[in-house]
């Protein structure tokens, strides 16, 4: 008994490690921080993973740093990019039918497929298959969900024959996933909750329902009041 107790100790305290990890990264996205993406990047390949969450933090920093530079270096955001898909193949060594690691290196991989016309014979449907397999293990999962709906919306020469109906059908899901989730319960990961309803909010603009939008807005600058591409959208909104 005393030794269950102390392993439950010892993972807890692991959890609240790599919560603290992803705040980082989060924050850094939200306020559109290349630097600090970079270099928490740097900071979590820089040393032999000791467990496979370093190596998934690592994808998300570059995951992440790929969507933020992508429109002004895209050549660096290919590069970030193919990073992450490289660190998430270290964990999958590990875990190999972990759904969170396989979805998060399909958008990457769909991300490659974008920026690298070249690799995306390659990096496009691997990067479907990849989704394909998370949402076959977990079906419900909101991050999950949520990225294979984001390659669908932001990446649809990567995502096959999906379209935005598609698209915002699993974007709506996920926010209904993400709502669903124990509130208070700490895991890891847990991210993407601020993002599932800002890209549930273009879905409705898409369809003129201004209102639900906004609602969904509202609710991601609740939970990150620092996102600003959901402020852009709101300010959008506001402006008419």
């Amino acid at each position: 008994m005393a030794w269950l107790l102390g392993t439950g100790v010892a993972l807890a305290a692991s959890d609240a490690v790599w919560l603290d990890t992803e705040g980082q990264i989060q924050y850094a996205f939200y306020t559109e921080d290349a630097r600090a993406l970079s270099n928490l990047a740097a900071r979590l390949d820089s040393t032999p993973a000791e467990e496979p969450l370093q190596a998934y933090y690592a994808a998300l920093a570059n995951y992440r740093l790929a969507l933020t530079i992508e429109t002004r270096d895209s050549a660096r955001a290919a590069a970030s990019a193919e990073g992450c898909v490289t660190s998430l193949e270290r964990v999958l060594q590990v875990r190999a039918d972990w759904a969170e690691a396989l979805a998060l290196q399909g958008a990457c991989l769909g991300a490659v497929a974008q920026l690298k016309p070249l690799r995306a014979p390659f990096a496009g449907p691997h990067g479907r298959s990849q989704l394909a397999r998370a949402l076959r293990l977990e079906p419900h999962n909101p991050r999950v969900l949520m990225l294979d709906g984001w390659l669908a919306y932001d990446r649809p020469k990567s995502a096959g024959h999906a379209g935005k109906e598609h698209a915002c059908g699993e974007l709506a899901s996920a926010v209904v996933a993400f709502e669903a989730a124990r509130p208070g319960a700490e895991h890891v990961p847990e991210w993407g909750t601020a993002e599932g309803y800002t890209y549930r909010a273009r879905c409705d603009l898409d369809r003129g329902e201004v209102g639900g939008a906004r609602d969904a807005l509202e609710r991601a600058l609740l939970i990150a009041p620092d996102f600003q591409l959901a402020r852009r959208l709101i300010a959008h909104i506001t402006a008419g």
